[in-house]
């Protein structure tokens, strides 16, 4: 499964970015679209074809499949969302199968919390996080690779992404420092590319119980929008295994994209590896492996 994710700040540029995904040929039931705004999901919903439930208690509207409704998350207030899966990427138990999803909220006004049988397929935190400073999401999802690849595009060219002025693959070498893996990473981080890469390489790790992962990213110059869900389902997939994953040396492009997107809010970021590999707990031998 492919994931790619779009992040926005302006309402025109996330409805442009649906109509275009539609116009491709990218399945409605692929597309997720997240945001605060009830008005921005009003003018975005009619790209779906469908209508915005009410909020807490509302009926959900539906048209030709799509679901609209209104969750309520603490913390942040309603969000409402267009798409099927929509819950299940803010980890509300029990809502994610789609057509049963409503204005998801118990009767004291609480938002279903996640369960450690949720199998939420991104990183809660961040979507929530996007979501509370005041940004859009669009994420699309696919086992299609030629899906995938339209979507990237439009996601790329319109949403709060980087612009691609490198042309090298991306490459990758494993090194261990006492108990921690340090996979030292170059080039872009892409669709077909970088993302399949770093998903084999940190399932290989996590299945070998390595729990303690550091990703030097010095030499990044450029991460597409499946490249950051990539990063988001690695953090993900470590945390699940009861692993830990932090990110170091964060050029200036790859850190402003970060924070951009609010996916810095999520990870455990440090200046150098040295710092990384001393924020784990517990002691690490000086020793360094090739």
């Amino acid at each position: 499964m492919e994931t790619a994710i779009g992040v926005f700040a302006s309402r025109d540029h996330a409805e442009e970015a649906v109509r275009e995904l539609r116009k491709h040929g990218v399945p409605q039931d692929s597309i997720v679209y997240l945001t605060r705004s009830r008005t921005e999901a009003e003018t975005v919903s009619k790209e779906f074809g469908a209508t915005v439930g009410g909020f807490v208690g509302g009926a959900a509207g539906m048209s030709a499949g799509v679901v609209a409704a209104t969750l309520l998350l603490p913390g942040i207030g309603p969000v409402f969302a267009l798409g099927f899966g929509a819950a299940a990427l803010l980890g509300l138990a029990g809502a994610g199968a789609g057509a049963g999803l409503g204005a998801v909220a118990s009767h004291d006004g609480q938002a279903p919390q996640p369960t450690p049988e949720d199998k939420c397929s991104e990183d809660v935190a961040f979507f929530r996080e996007v979501l509370k400073e005041g940004r859009s999401l669009i994420v699309v999802r696919s086992e299609s690779q030629q899906t995938a690849s339209v979507a990237c595009e439009i996601l790329d060219r319109l949403g709060m992404g980087m612009q691609n002025t490198t042309p090298v693959k991306m490459q990758t070498k494993t090194r261990e420092v006492g108990d921690v893996v340090v996979i030292d990473v170059s080039g872009r981080i892409t669709l077909g590319e970088g993302n399949v890469m770093l998903r084999d390489i940190v399932r290989e790790l996590v299945e070998k119980e390595n729990k303690q992962i550091v990703l030097n990213l010095s030499e990044v110059n450029y991460i597409d929008s499946s490249g950051m869900g990539e990063l988001v389902k690695t953090h993900t997939t470590i945390r699940n295994k009861g692993g830990q994953l932090k990110l170091a040396n964060l050029n200036k492009r790859v850190s402003d994209l970060l924070h951009m997107t609010r996916l810095s809010s999520v990870f455990d970021i440090h200046d150098n590896e040295a710092a990384a590999i001393s924020s784990f707990a517990g002691p690490v031998a000086a020793r360094s492996v090739a």
